[in-house]
């Protein structure tokens, strides 16, 4: 029986089989920027300075990442950014402390003398490099500067392993705590039978307790929204049956077959068969035996007869009641056959509401991208559809999930882009909560890529940088993979101007910043969320938002009086420390009136102020607070 792994996918719109890649349009990074209003933070535009992720840890879980690349130093190229590294699949070199595989490395020394992560899987891939890139890069003195370019990064090129992922977070936080940094985690890749599909599992409660400790998770929300890769069913009554075909995904040389994740209600037990046609007249030809999970938890290794001597191979893991949600689930992987029939999977129940994905199954154990489910011209058999289509970890409630779309550019003549990518996964989840949250540029995204990759057969960029003697190139890559750092840097700009957001906070005010325009009306909030990224008017709530983020409790009270005020305010501090920075905005983030205050009462003169509302912002080594004032 062919072992079965927990493994993973990259959310890049990339073929990596075949090397085929989307169209590039030249829809360079400093679109996206634009898009995303990043250039309005950076030049401070209605805040009161500008902002480029300074002093915040952007972690990045992937593969692929060239550690040599100079979009890894600063704007100058001078100071290197990369604090750390945990490559889970290199063997030589020190473990980490409290982990007992992989190899730790840390600072500039010891990895540019590493190079880049070593193959796995995905041998020496590119796609961490280009993520990282887009999240956190410098440019290198091109256009293609990320979006919180001074932020510090630590990566985890992470083995294709369910619990070897779960110790990559925990990592990084506990480095996070070490630097006495906050961290944002970006996750571009995911899975279909990865913790479970309504978004409860083993990984849901670590991140869970990561974010309650302040970590902010951003995923990639899929790139199934082009494919009828779901189908779902209402089961009511003794008689009531689904039957749809599986269609084998297209584009591999790789394929060993297809993966269909199924699951129903708590409870709610179900039978399934495989059954073979005639591809011409759609006479049944094989039905495999009907399994049914309330049979317990079990493996199946087995084969049916097609025709002749035409055999299919079929695989599953059933689970009678999972752990975490109760719901009966199977995992079967059915693997390609030569001859040409119809395969169809037939499914019976009395109750529940049935769901199932049909995604490809590789030879190497990963896969990315769905088959369809149709009716293929048999009476009683049902098409698929293209919902329910966030898969783990994106559909966990407490991580950001990420849509693409393509950038809006504006040049005198008219405009272009904006829509959703087509590949952009649908939403949404299994209670009907809005997902994908936002949507951020992901269609034809230039950033960096690895000089190490042995699998990169993509169009490079005409831009090339030469560092260290060693040549650097830039590529344009779809995906939601390139949506998710996008956002992720966006959150990294939110930290550096209020450190002490929660991560729920930080959430809310992504989703209540995000803009609408006419494409986000026209697909709605199954593919764009609650709309586009505003890094601008998140920044700025950023700053206008009193932080609840943990940090040393102590006993300092401060307060204002009067309120409103037409001459002078009076702040009290009581405090054991003796330093605070005092700050005071106008309504557009401008700063008016900065200066250093001390445990006591301070008088700040507001007589030439306009008449209106601003806001007062107090800082402390331990602390922040924010309130309104009103000068009457």
């Amino acid at each position: 029986m062919k072992k079965i792994y927990l493994v993973f996918f990259l959310l890049c719109a990339v073929n990596i089989a075949l090397g085929q890649q989307w169209a590039v349009e030249g829809t360079q990074l400093k679109n996206a920027v634009v898009d995303g209003r990043v250039d309005s933070v950076w030049h401070g535009i209605n805040l009161p300075h500008g902002f480029s992720g300074k002093d915040v840890i952007v972690g990045v879980t992937d593969w692929g990442f060239d550690f040599t690349h100079p979009v890894f130093y600063d704007t100058l190229m001078n100071d290197y950014r990369i604090l750390r590294v945990w490559d889970q699949s290199r063997k030589s070199g020190p473990t980490p402390e409290d982990y007992h595989y992989g190899t730790e490395l840390i600072g500039k020394e010891a990895l540019l003398a590493a190079h880049s992560d070593t193959a796995n899987v995905y041998s020496y891939h590119y796609h961490g490099t280009h993520v990282a890139s887009i999240a956190a890069g410098s440019g290198a003195g091109t256009a293609y500067r990320g979006v919180a370019y001074d932020a510090n990064l630590i990566l985890v090129s992470i083995l294709v392993d369910e619990n070897a992922v779960a110790d990559a977070f925990r990592w990084m936080y506990k480095v996070s705590q070490e630097e006495q940094k906050r961290l944002v985690v970006n996750m571009s890749w995911g899975l279909y039978y990865f913790d479970n599909m309504d978004g409860t599992g083993k990984i849901r409660e670590l991140i869970d307790s990561l974010t309650n400790l302040g970590v902010v998770f951003v995923s990639s929300a899929g790139n199934n929204g082009d494919v009828d890769f779901h189908i779902s069913h209402a089961f009511s009554g003794s008689s009531d049956t689904l039957k749809t075909r599986i269609n084998y995904a297209s584009g591999s040389i790789d394929q060993w077959g297809e993966s269909i994740s199924m699951l129903s209600s708590p409870n709610s037990s179900f039978s399934f068969a495989l059954q073979c046609l005639n591809n011409t007249n759609n006479a049944i030809l094989s039905t495999s035996p009907f399994y049914n999970t309330n049979l317990g938890d079990s493996e199946i290794g087995t084969y049916m007869v097609l025709s002749g001597t035409d055999t299919l191979f079929y695989e599953a893991i059933v689970e009678k009641s999972n752990v975490y949600n109760q719901r009966p689930q199977v995992r079967l992987l059915v693997k390609k056959f030569t001859g040409s029939y119809k395969l169809g999977l037939i499914v019976t129940a009395t109750s529940g509401d049935f769901h199932a994905w049909n995604l490809i199954e590789l030879t190497t154990g990963v896969g990315n991208w769905g088959g369809t489910f149709t009716a293929a011209g048999v009476p009683g058999w049902v098409n698929g559809d293209r919902f329910y289509g966030i898969g783990a970890p994106a559909n966990i409630p407490s991580i950001i999930s990420i849509a693409a779309h393509r950038s809006r550019i504006i040049t005198p003549i008219g405009s272009s882009g904006g829509n959703i990518a087509s590949f952009s996964s649908y939403g949404p989840t299994f209670d009907g909560s809005i997902k994908p949250e936002i949507s951020a540029p992901g269609y034809s995204v230039t950033a960096a890529i690895s000089s190490y990759t042995d699998i990169f057969s993509g169009s490079y960029s005409s831009t090339t940088v030469t560092f260290n003697e060693r040549l650097y190139r830039f590529a344009a890559l779809s995906g939601t993979s390139m949506s998710s750092p996008f956002v992720a840097g966006v959150v990294a700009l939110m930290l550096e101007a209020n450190p002490y957001l929660s991560a729920a906070q930080v959430k809310n005010i992504l989703v209540q910043t995000a803009y609408q325009d006419q494409f986000t009306e026209q697909s709605g909030v199954v593919r764009f969320g609650y709309g586009k990224v505003n890094a601008e008017h998140a920044v700025y709530v950023a700053l206008n938002t009193v932080g609840i983020e943990n940090h040393p409790v102590d006993n300092t009270k401060i307060t204002l009086y009067p309120n409103p005020a037409a001459e002078n305010i009076y702040i009290t501090i009581q405090s054991e420390e003796q330093h605070f920075s005092l700050e005071l905005y106008d309504l557009l983030g401008r700063l008016l009136i900065k200066q250093t205050v001390g445990s006591g009462v301070t008088q700040i003169n507001i007589s030439n102020l306009s008449l209106g509302y601003y806001i007062i912002k107090v800082n402390g080594k331990s602390k922040s607070w924010t309130n309104k004032i009103i000068k009457s």
